[in-house]
């Protein structure tokens, strides 16, 4: 029988992977620098403020942190506090989740693999070349050439031309209901993931709500 992906609708090609908080550990890096940051303006940040900034493109989940926090200071430069902050923890290596590098194996010789993350060009190739698997992916859509973040769809419909495929022929997989929502608005198969920070967040609208990757990677090879 043919998979739920594979039917004569939708020939999957290629997979599209979101980076933080899908392929790597790093949203408590996130989060931890968020409080420091609110810290160094005698503020609390709570943990609902730091999960609505999840998804988004960097400059749109500090104007979140600022408009929240009431702070004064520019989106940029709460921006650049964070991500000098994250960026020393995440020279230090950040933990692939589990399953990355077996579904990666799995995958890599049967579709092509593209990466669309929020984080800037920089941060994605220092993170993909620590984990080994930089490599792996045909493309690796940052933000930096991206107008409108996640949950608008442009960065996947970019790393989908980028592919040179369809919407119909990608998967996107996602931790995030924002990501989630951008894999959606651009016409993919999208498969959630949610991370222990997202997991409370709205995915009614998805594809398929997987436990971890390697659930995920059995939906996409499943029967129906």
């Amino acid at each position: 029988m043919d998979s739920p992906l594979t039917g004569t609708a939708r020939a999957l090609a290629a997979i599209i992977f979101d980076m933080d908080g899908l392929m790597i550990d790093s949203e408590s890096l996130y989060w931890a620098a968020g409080r420091d940051v609110a810290r160094r303006f005698g503020k609390p940040v709570a943990d609902q403020t730091l999960g609505r900034m999840m998804g988004r493109s960097p400059i749109d989940s500090m104007r979140v942190f600022a408009e929240e926090l009431r702070l004064s200071e520019s989106p940029q430069r709460l921006l650049e506090m964070r991500d000098g902050i994250a960026l020393e923890s995440m020279r230090q290596g950040v933990p692939a989740m589990p399953g990355l590098l077996e579904v990666l194996a799995e995958f890599r010789p049967k579709y092509k693999l593209g990466v669309a993350t929020s984080a800037p060009l920089r941060y994605a190739e220092m993170i993909l070349s620590k984990l080994g698997i930089l490599d792996r992916f045909d493309v690796v859509q940052t933000s930096d050439d991206v107008v409108h973040g996640k949950p608008d769809p442009e960065i996947y419909l970019k790393a989908m031309g980028r592919l040179g495929m369809t919407p119909e022929q990608c998967v996107v997989l996602e931790d995030s209901s924002n990501g989630a929502l951008a894999g959606k608005r651009a016409g993919a198969y999208v498969i959630a993931v949610p991370s222990q920070y997202t997991r409370d967040q709205d995915f009614g609208f998805v594809d398929y709500i997987a436990a971890d990757l390697l659930d995920a990677a059995r939906r996409i090879n499943s029967p129906v």
